[in-house]
Parts: structure tokens; C-alpha cells; sequence
């Protein structure tokens, strides 16, 4: 990086998500408008493209099951609404997939720049697969990069999202892979006390800072 290179804006897990305002193909849209709400904020590089073809059919097939979550989803790109709009159209034609969610318009760059989806290494004039999972407060609990070469696993995302929300109601953490009725993770004991009773509390001990427990 030069010295007249400065480093892309980068949000910051477990902290406000970034507030934007911007015109989507739904009208305009503003991080509040989301509040009470999970929100999906993906990225993708361009219209028109194919791999961002197969991504935006998948997050299109999978939207009930987001909204069944009460989440959201907004995607993005560096394009304008009429773009947006034409895609949409030629995705329903061509593929007969409805985008039934609405995608921000970011020809500024501003939601883009203040998300970190430009990466310079990638490119300075496309936003990179970036993903963003926003709790109901406006609190970014999640982001995950891609790069513009390979798609992203939309039931990974869903997956995920459940996961936040079982944590963040029962205070748990989840394993690897983890699907709702898998066991969850017991926080581990923050003391030396705790630890020494965490083997008689009654959950599923492999050692004293291993143990899990049914929902």
C-alpha cells in the first residue's frame, strides 16, 4: 500500500453497525428501518454477473426461511437502480427465480466504503462478497469476506444466523456445524472455583472447560 493509499473502513464485531441511508430497488432504506429485526447485508461485486447470479437466486430461494427467522435480508453493489432493476428482470426471465428483497443502489460507494467491501487488493472499484449479520438492536454480530472468484454457501448463512440467535437467547455458544437440536456449549468457568464445581453442575463434562448440555 502507498502512502497515498489509505486502508478500507472496517466495521468492528460486537459495536453499532454502521448507519447508511440509501436508495435500494425497494426505495430507500436505512439501517433503523431494520430495528427489532435480524438483517443480512451482502455485498456482491456487479449486475450481470454469474456468480453473483447463482448467489442472489439462492438468497431468493431461501428468503422465507430468513423472514421464518425474523431476518432480513438488503444486498448491495456499485451499480444503480436501473441496474438493479434490469438484473432483476433478466434473473425472473431467464431463470424464472423471483429477487424478492431489496438491493442498495451504492454508485457513491458510501455504504460500501463504510461496510470495508472495498478491498483494494480486489478491486477499487467493486465491492467484494462481503456479508454482514446485524442483530435487532443494529449490533453487527457477524462478517464473513469472499473473494470475487468463488460464491458463497447461502444455507451457511442461515445456519449461522440461527446459531446467533440461540446464543444470544440462551447464553451459549455453539460447536462446529452445529444445527438447531445439536447440543450447545456451556461457557467455561471464568474462575478456579468455578471450575473445580463445574464437573458436579449437572451438564455433559468431557473436562472441566469442555461441557454441553441439551436445549
Amino acid at each position: 500500500m502507498t502512502d497515498t493509499q489509505t486502508a478500507p473502513s472496517m466495521p468492528r464485531l460486537n459495536e453499532r453497525a454502521p448507519d447508511f441511508e440509501a436508495p435500494t430497488t425497494h426505495g430507500v432504506r436505512k439501517l433503523d428501518d431494520y430495528k427489532g429485526k435480524w438483517l443480512v447485508l451482502f455485498s456482491h461485486p456487479a449486475d450481470f454477473t454469474p456468480v453473483c447470479t447463482t448467489e442472489f437466486m439462492a438468497f431468493a430461494r431461501a428468503a422465507d426461511d430468513f423472514k421464518a427467522l425474523n431476518t432480513e435480508l438488503l444486498g448491495l453493489s456499485i451499480d444503480s437502480t436501473f441496474s438493479h432493476i434490469a438484473w432483476e428482470t433478466n434473473i425472473r426471465e431467464k431463470f424464472g427465480v423471483e429477487i424478492t428483497f431489496p438491493i442498495i443502489a451504492d454508485l457513491s460507494m458510501k455504504v460500501a466504503n463504510a461496510y470495508g467491501m472495498i478491498q483494494p487488493g480486489a478491486s477499487d472499484t467493486s465491492a467484494v462478497r462481503a456479508t454482514f449479520i446485524i442483530d435487532p438492536n443494529g449490533v453487527l454480530r457477524a462478517m464473513v469476506y469472499y473473494p470475487m472468484s468463488n460464491g458463497r454457501s447461502i444455507p451457511e448463512f442461515l445456519r449461522l444466523v440461527k446459531a446467533l440467535q440461540t446464543s444470544t437467547e440462551h447464553g451459549v455458544a455453539t460447536p462446529e456445524g452445529w444445527q438447531p437440536g445439536d447440543k450447545v456449549i456451556v461457557p467455561p468457568p471464568a474462575t478456579a472455583a468455578e471450575a473445580a464445581q463445574r464437573m458436579a453442575e449437572g451438564y455433559e463434562c468431557t473436562d472441566w472447560y469442555f461441557c454441553t448440555r441439551s436445549l
